[in-house]
């Protein structure tokens, strides 16, 4: 039997990195949601995305 690795995720990777297109996956998800809870009212997607963007960060933090 060999020995594998398992790819290194975020909580296993010592640099605490994420994949880009995956950090914005995320942002796009949290941001769509705080869209919605507003009921997609103009004028807050810069607002939204921001935020979002703050939110996915701090949770990456170790």
């Amino acid at each position: 039997m060999t020995n594998t690795k398992t790819p290194q995720t975020s909580q296993t990777n010592p640099n605490n990195t994420i994949d880009p297109d995956k950090f914005r996956e995320m942002v796009a998800e949290c941001a769509y949601c705080k869209a919605e809870a507003r009921d997609f009212a103009a004028g807050h997607d810069m607002e939204d995305w921001l935020e979002a963007e703050q939110e996915v960060s701090s949770q990456l933090k170790p």
